[in-house]
Order: structure tokens, then C-alpha cells, then sequence
């Protein structure tokens, strides 16, 4: 391959991978590094059958379309691709030049990515819309209370009687606590206190306060990725949106089951149109019973819960405070196997 051909496929999007005769690797453009999460050094005379999991199936294709010296051509393809499940666009041309073997050149266009990156914008644009409509409702409701509670407590210097002021009370009590609601609705109003810090560090004492929470009966399992680097932003409010998911799980557990916290770095990510070079991923995984499929839209709304006893305020102040660092937190669920996974670029988040 010569120097203008390569040069023109490390500047290509969709992943080029290129194999001998024998299905060894013997080059990766950038774009393939990035689905496979891998250095052209490491993948490089790796076996396609080692790249693709051992898909006997899609290996003997290949094997037929060098013998064939015939293309081949898959949509939506799902795939084991070193080691992890994704969706994509697979087309295979052999490369035959005189008195050489032939090659086989593979093209590789991730699908599921362009849907999560469409899922994406759609919840941003929700979030967004609901925050909206909110902070506007709750304005609209403080407003009132003030009054509310100031004429209960001028009612209360009137009365004599103690038994009368002990509904006044109630009113004020009522009062104070519709406007912590109303406080929650509008989340977080504070200038985050950013400064350099390990995402574990966090994500550590959601843990612990959980854990000390359920005492023994969840088992909170963790798997995290020491090589993510230090990002920017405020460690309580870090706090406080781990605390409310990994709570999440543990009521949607039951208090009997396992939670698992995991961290991974991912590269290249998009997130509200941005590409960010780095991003850790931290996923709070469980085995409940899963989501209700007809809430699964509409839990980053606030009120929206399948609680008796909840608020429905948790997941939207979480969704809204790593909004507020560039980040997004999305969630998939089937009965035993529910993951909200949170999305943070790690770098300078004042950027």
C-alpha cells in the first residue's frame, strides 16, 4: 500500500481494515482504532477470526470471497468485534494484484452509534424542554406559598388557643416542605466548586453511603478502570448524582440483589454533537426486574416514578447536573440486567 493510499484512509470516518491472504490483519486506519478501542500496534497481525470473535460463519465468507475474488456486502450487521457487541454496515473487496496474493479489504460503518448519537439528541432536547417547563411551574408555585406560609404565621400571633395554632403549624410545616419540592424541581443553583479530581473518588462515597444504607443484603460490586484521567468538576455534586442512581438500583433490587459500578474510558465520543477525545463511562448496573418498557422514555421527567413512595425528582437532578459538565446519562433495561450509564469528557470542563 503506498503512502498517498494510506493517507487517504486514516482521513477516512468508516473503519478500514486490510488482511492478507490468510486473514492477518496487516493494517488499521484511525477510524478502526477508535471502534476497537486498540492500537494499530497491538491489532496488527491478529487473526480476523481472533478480531471476530471466532464467527465461523462470517470467516468462511471471507474465505469464499478470496477464492471467488468476490465483494460482499452486509447491513446492520451484529457482531461480537473484539470483544464487544456492536452494529454495523459490513462490506469485504478482495484485492487481487498480478503475481500477488490477494488481499481482502473490509469496511466497517458502526450503525448502533448513529442511533444512540439520534437517541441522544432526542433526550437532551426533552431534558431541555422539561427543565423549561419546571422551573416555570415552580416559580409559579413559591410564589403563592410565600404568602401562604406568611399569613399562617401572622394567623398564629393572633390565637390564643394552643390547640388552634397547631393547624397553623402544620400549614407553615406543609408550606416549608412544598417549597424544598419546589427547590429539588428547579435543581442545582450553586456555582459548582470545580477542581481537579479522580471520578472514583465520587463515585466511592456514593458507594459506601449505599452500601452502609443496605447493610448486607445488596452486594455492590466494583469494576473500575484506574487509567481514566483526572477531569474538572464539583465533587459533592458528583456525589449527589451517583448517590441517586445507585440508590435507584438498590430500591429496584429490592434490597436483595447486586449492583455492579463500573468505569471505562471511551474515545472519540459524541455527545450533543461534540466530539470529545476522552470520556469516562461509568456504568451502575442491576439485577432487578428492570424498567416498566412504558417509562423507559420518560424517566429523566420529573414526577415520572413507578415508587409509591418517590418523588420522581432523582434521575432529572441527576440527568441536570451532568448536563452541567457536557455529560449525558442514558439507560438501557430488560428484567435482570438495568444500566444507567453516565458519560463525562474528562479534561478541562470549564472549556
Amino acid at each position: 500500500m503506498t503512502t498517498v493510499h494510506k493517507k487517504i484512509l486514516e482521513n477516512l470516518n468508516e473503519a478500514i481494515l486490510l488482511f492478507d491472504s490468510t486473514l492477518k490483519l496487516t493494517y488499521i486506519n484511525t477510524a478502526g482504532e477508535i471502534l476497537l478501542g486498540d492500537s494499530a500496534r497491538h491489532l496488527v497481525g491478529k487473526s480476523a477470526s481472533y478480531l471476530f470473535n471466532a464467527d465461523n460463519i462470517l470467516i468462511n465468507d471471507l474465505h469464499q470471497c478470496i477464492a471467488d475474488n468476490e465483494g460482499l456486502v452486509d447491513r446492520e450487521l451484529n457482531i461480537n468485534l473484539y470483544q464487544k457487541n456492536i452494529t454495523i454496515n459490513f462490506s469485504a473487496t478482495p484485492i487481487y494484484e498480478h503475481q500477488q496474493e490477494t488481499e481482502i479489504l473490509i469496511e466497517l460503518q458502526q450503525v448502533d452509534r448513529h442511533l444512540r448519537i439520534s437517541k441522544e439528541e432526542q433526550l437532551l432536547a426533552q431534558q431541555n424542554t422539561s427543565r423549561m417547563l419546571m422551573r416555570g411551574f415552580a416559580h409559579e408555585i413559591k410564589n403563592p406559598l410565600g404568602g401562604l406560609r406568611g399569613a399562617a404565621q401572622l394567623l398564629e400571633l393572633e390565637l390564643q388557643d394552643d390547640e388552634l395554632k397547631e393547624y397553623t403549624q402544620i400549614i407553615i410545616a406543609e408550606a416549608d416542605r412544598m417549597k424544598v419540592l419546589m427547590d429539588k424541581m428547579l435543581g442545582p443553583n450553586k456555582v459548582p466548586n470545580k477542581v481537579a479530581l479522580n471520578i472514583h473518588e465520587p463515585l466511592e462515597r456514593a458507594r459506601q453511603l449505599v452500601q452502609a444504607e443496605v447493610l448486607d443484603s445488596i452486594v455492590i460490586v466494583i469494576d473500575y478502570d484506574p487509567s481514566i484521567p483526572e477531569l474538572y468538576a464539583d465533587k459533592n455534586q458528583l456525589i449527589q448524582a451517583f448517590l441517586n442512581i445507585t440508590r435507584n438500583a438498590a430500591q429496584a433490587i429490592n434490597n436483595a440483589g447486586k449492583i455492579t459500578l463500573r468505569t471505562r474510558i471511551c474515545r472519540q465520543m459524541t455527545i450533543a454533537g461534540k466530539c470529545h477525545k476522552l470520556t469516562a463511562r461509568i456504568d451502575v448496573i442491576d439485577n432487578g426486574a428492570g424498567i416498566n418498557p412504558e417509562l423507559i422514555n420518560q424517566i429523566f421527567y420529573p414526577m415520572i416514578t413507578d415508587k409509591n413512595d418517590g418523588t420522581g425528582l432523582g434521575l432529572p437532578i441527576s440527568q441536570s447536573i451532568i448536563n452541567q459538565y457536557n455529560g449525558i446519562i442514558e439507560c438501557s433495561s430488560t428484567p435482570g440486567n438495568t444500566i444507567f450509564s453516565i458519560f463525562l469528557p474528562v479534561g478541562n470542563i470549564n472549556d
